[in-house]
């Protein structure tokens, strides 16, 4: 048996003074670092869903090489089939496949982009590539948390669960990664569609991103509105500034922006009654005006400009008649015998290919909309009314072949931030909305469509 003697006792108390001292006196940064490092050198649902959101794909240099080297490394540890396709050069297109055992019948795509819009560091708590994780509420802050890296992850720790499980999808599953969504999909989701991969598929029903909902109850979208972009120029007599006369391209460019102006407080009037939602309505809003003839010290003041030039941002509803709507352009906002011309920019469909709104029916005219409602219910999800989407989608581009597609993005509880400063996404949300994934892939994979009389 040892025994102790003053000086080891000694020896002992500074040994655990030492200790104490060094454990009051850490820097919470040190301590910080060794959380972030536990968790880089971790492997669960949360650790995966930073380590792609770390990946910078914002634009204009979107690093579309490193995200789908990555979920590729997932696909892999899922024994996913995969292909990348380019249809524009560094514009890859990441496609997944879980084969189902009826490969016959039509399968399930569910789709996410690869692109998020620029962040502004310094308007940021944190970094917007960091991935930073919040003690207290366990909110992870990155651009592309909400809008929508998010479900990307969560699609596939949902197919990690249900391959757990044993389970095996009847129709095939398609996991699409797609570019450029974020800057009108010409070169990620249009040009998909109209390929012969995409027409290998027979895709019979899909899933795109949705919004957040402040709420309790999921959001579900069934429609976009449309983009247009309207470039209107006035022309008209230059002169000095001190004279008035009629014509002139201010002069000319204002009546245009007053026109204008009131059909937005038409349509502004509708939403503000509570007749309907924002999204229901046409939106119209100028983005920018170009006019004046610069000098040294900005503009010169006694100089009217020959030319001036304003940009519209207008978002047509699904029923919208676009014919009725370029009349309008033609004749009431941009008349050429004002000495107006006009550019009118249509990004994307407004029609499927039989002529049809791009609408996804939410009643029982749609079997495919009772499936997911009952998955939603199984997960114990509740839903609010389905919605139009007052922003727009690659959903459109699925739309347009007749595919019914629905948005969702399972976040409730949870303020809207996608573009915003500080996007970020709580990983109790996080993660139930991988079980909700569970529930819809398994579901939808699982359908056998009734058949025809």
């Amino acid at each position: 048996m040892a025994t102790s003697t003053p000086h080891s006792h000694h020896s002992y108390l500074c040994l655990v003074s030492l200790t104490l001292l060094f454990l009051l006196f850490t820097p919470s940064s040190l301590s910080t670092t060794i959380t972030q490092k536990e968790e880089e050198e971790s492997d669960t649902p949360i650790t995966r869903f930073q380590r792609y959101l770390r990946i910078n794909t914002a634009h204009p240099n979107p690093d579309y090489s490193s995200a789908v080297s990555y979920l590729i490394s997932q696909a892999d540890a899922l024994g996913l089939r995969h292909q990348t396709l380019y249809f524009s050069a560094n514009k890859p297109l990441l496609l997944l496949t879980w084969p189902g055992t009826k490969p016959s019948l039509p399968s399930i795509l569910v789709n996410s982009h690869l692109d998020s819009v620029p962040a502004e560091p310094s308007k940021w708590q944190h970094p917007p590539f960091s991935a930073f994780r919040r003690s207290h509420d366990g909110a992870i802050f990155a651009r592309g948390a909400q809008d929508d890296k998010c479900i990307a992850m969560q699609y596939l720790e949902a197919i990690r669960n249900l391959k757990a499980r044993g389970f095996s999808p009847s129709r095939s599953v398609h996991v699409s990664l797609v570019p450029d969504e974020e800057i009108g999909g010409a070169d990620g989701a249009a040009r998909f569609v109209e390929s012969k991969e995409f027409a290998e598929l027979k895709v019979g029903f899909a899933l795109d991103e949705g919004q957040a909902s402040p709420g309790d109850e999921y959001r579900v979208f069934y429609a976009d509105r449309s983009p247009w972009g309207l470039k209107i120029k006035a022309r008209g007599q230059p002169g000095h500034g001190a004279r008035m006369y009629d014509g002139s391209a201010m002069e000319n460019l204002m009546k245009s922006v007053e026109v204008i102006n009131r059909f937005r407080e038409s349509q502004f009037d509708v939403v503000k009654s509570g007749k309907a939602l924002n999204s229901e309505v046409v939106s119209v809003n100028p983005v920018y005006l170009k006019a004046g003839v610069q000098s040294e010290s900005g503009f010169a003041m006694n100089v009217q400009p020959s030319e001036a030039e304003a940009g519209f941002d207008l978002r047509l509803t699904p029923t919208t008649d676009p014919d009725e709507m370029r009349r309008r352009i033609a004749s009431e906002w941009a008349p050429a015998i004002r000495n107006i011309s006009y550019e009118l920019i249509e990004k994307g469909p407004i029609r499927d290919y039989l002529g049809r709104p791009l609408l996804t029916a939410t009643n029982d005219s749609n079997p495919w909309w009772s499936v997911f409602k009952q998955a939603i219910t199984s997960a114990g999800g509740k839903l609010s009314k389905p919605e139009i989407l007052a922003s727009t989608t690659d959903a459109r581009f699925l739309r347009q072949k007749g595919i019914p597609v629905l948005g969702f993005s399972p976040m409730r509880n949870t303020p809207i931030l996608l573009h915003d400063h500080n996007e970020h996404l709580r990983e109790t949300v996080y993660l139930k909305g991988i079980d909700v994934y569970e529930s819809l892939i398994s579901s939808l994979s699982s359908f056998s469509e009734p058949s025809q009389p």
